[in-house]
């Protein structure tokens, strides 16, 4: 049976706030489109390699894939420049931090940020890794710092946080915050014990920066820990353009061979891979009771329609245990 206790995209994205948030992402995109003639044409993101296929379109982009390493990425893509401004200048940020983060905490404190404060605890002893100071790139609303400070683990805990509305909300909550992009970032070289990054590596114009800039800050030995969206898990390989996870603003979608490869690229060795995701099956679920989305088989129309109550759950617990949800972390060592 699905229990309470499991995360239900209502609890994260309320349904009464997001015809509002769906809005002002609208204006985030049209102002995007106005940088249109800057956009870039780039290499692979995780292999260099120029040889890609297109996948589709979406937000007026072109998503293609590569035909070395089947990373999915969008390109031409915009320049740093024009990501920065529209990070900066985001009306869905201020929205998600002014409403939907506040409405929907109590849920992601429990059955997100806690879980995934404690999952690093975990790998980070688990790993060996010393434990004095931990930087998360991308801090968003601080609830994990808040829950991972709680843990006593880490003597000290850097919140890296560009968006302004964002990292005003993480100083209030007591956390140290560097209000700038990571790679911006000065502090000195060695000084790290642990760099976790979550949801964050897909946004970036340039992945491999942020992995050379983690590799200097980091001191030898030292782990990072990056979550990202898989293309290769469940609802992304099932409803492509049509899955939540293919966002305007998600400019990589890395497989979990892909972004081991980028790792090892920048000076890590990987030491972990896992998908702990919660939500494929019901992102894909929701899609087909909307209508957006037909079920391609009686299995799937079984298990994620006729039999969700019995199904849905342990169904969800074998993509996360067989690493094919479109929930990804891996786990790497600084050489």
């Amino acid at each position: 049976m699905m229990t309470s206790n499991r995360l239900t995209e209502n609890e994260i994205r309320p349904r009464q706030l997001m015809d509002e948030q769906q809005r002002r992402f609208s204006n985030d995109i049209a102002r995007l489109h106005e940088h249109l003639a800057k956009f870039i044409k780039v290499s692979c993101p995780a292999c260099s390699s120029e040889e890609s296929h297109f996948e589709w379109e979406k937000y007026g982009l072109s998503y293609v894939s590569c035909t070395s390493c089947r990373t999915i990425y969008i390109n031409p893509r915009p320049p740093p420049e024009v990501l920065e401004h529209y990070y900066r200048n985001s009306e869905n940020y201020a929205y998600w931090n002014d409403f939907i983060f506040p409405a929907s905490e109590d849920a992601r404190r429990e059955k997100i940020f806690r879980p995934r404060a404690e999952r690093l605890v975990e790998i980070a002893r688990r790993h060996g890794g010393e434990a004095n100071t931990l930087l998360e790139v991308g801090a968003g609303f601080g609830t994990f710092g808040q829950e991972v400070t709680r843990l006593g683990l880490f003597k000290r805990f850097i919140a890296v946080e560009p968006t302004p509305h964002l990292a005003s909300t993480c100083r209030r909550r007591g956390l140290e915050v560097l209000e700038a992009p990571i790679e911006k970032v000065s502090l000195p070289d060695g000084s790290i014990d642990v760099i976790a990054s979550f949801e964050v590596v897909e946004h970036l114009f340039d992945p491999s920066a942020i992995f050379r800039k983690a590799a200097d800050l980091l001191r030898l030995g030292g782990l990072m820990i990056v979550s990202v969206p898989s293309c290769s898990g469940f609802d992304v390989q099932l409803l492509r353009e049509k899955s939540s996870s293919v966002d305007v603003e998600h400019l990589n979608y890395f497989t979990p061979e892909s972004l081991s490869h980028l790792f090892e690229r920048s000076g890590f060795d990987t030491v972990e891979v896992q998908t702990p995701g919660k939500l494929d099956a019901e992102l894909v679920r929701s899609k087909i009771l909307s209508g957006e989305f037909t079920a391609p088989d009686a299995f799937l129309q079984t298990v994620l329609v006729d039999r969700w109550n019995d199904l849905g759950g342990p169904f969800q617990d074998f993509l996360a245990a067989n690493c094919l949800s479109s929930h990804l972390w891996v786990v790497a060592r600084k050489r």
